[in-house]
């Protein structure tokens, strides 16, 4: 659980580090003490990771929610919870896509992310980060950004940057992928946490 809530990152440290550069100083300021949290499961964080691509913070978090109503199940207190790899893999390709309200070609992904994680693909802090990402890319429709979102929102990556997210290049000034992976160069080993800071200047956290 710490983990999730990154309560064991030094912000203040990590602040005064990132503070130095002047596109940052001032979200820092803004945001003091930001922490960089995390998805506690993988499937789930693979899944709203794929439900986010190329859409709005708000748009993905509808897709994730009526994912979870259509094919969750009631948890604890009667809260619901998200479903796994086979109630996902269960219903009908057009099924899936007309419920959550997604494209052909994300349903696709979602069921080709369930496909892998029922056979026995594992993600997990502590892994080989490389190995891990290499298996992410491996999986159809999951690109560079989806892994290394990953890489920050689950495996725990201080220094994961997703360069082409577009949020994080408006923050930015507009700038193209390489321009965000260049600027970014400047944060090093922090560069989750700067993601965070930039992100907030923005309203998306």
């Amino acid at each position: 659980m710490r983990d999730w809530f990154d309560l064991d990152s030094d912000l203040a440290a990590i602040g005064r580090v990132l503070s130095r550069d002047p596109v940052l100083a001032p979200v820092i300021a803004a945001r003091p003490g930001l922490r960089a949290t995390q998805y506690p499961e993988a499937f789930e964080a693979a899944v709203m990771a794929v439900l986010g691509q190329q859409v709005s913070v708000a748009a993905a978090r509808t897709f994730g929610a009526r994912a979870a109503a259509a094919f969750g199940s009631a948890g604890v207190d009667g809260l619901g919870t998200f479903p796994g790899p086979e109630a996902l893999l269960a219903p009908d390709p057009e099924v899936l896509r007309s419920a959550i309200g997604i494209t052909n070609a994300r349903a696709r992904t979602v069921r080709a992310v369930a496909t892998a994680f029922a056979g026995g693909l594992v993600l997990e802090r502590g892994g080989d980060l490389a190995e891990q990402r290499r298996l992410l890319l491996a999986i159809p429709g999951i690109g560079p950004w989806t892994a290394d979102y990953l890489r920050l929102r689950l495996l725990g990556d201080p220094d994961a940057f997703p360069a082409g997210d577009l949020v994080l290049r408006r923050a930015l000034g507009g700038v193209t992928t390489a321009g965000a992976e260049t600027a970014s160069q400047a944060w090093r080993p922090h560069r989750a946490h700067a993601a965070f800071w930039l992100w907030a200047s923005t309203g998306a956290v």
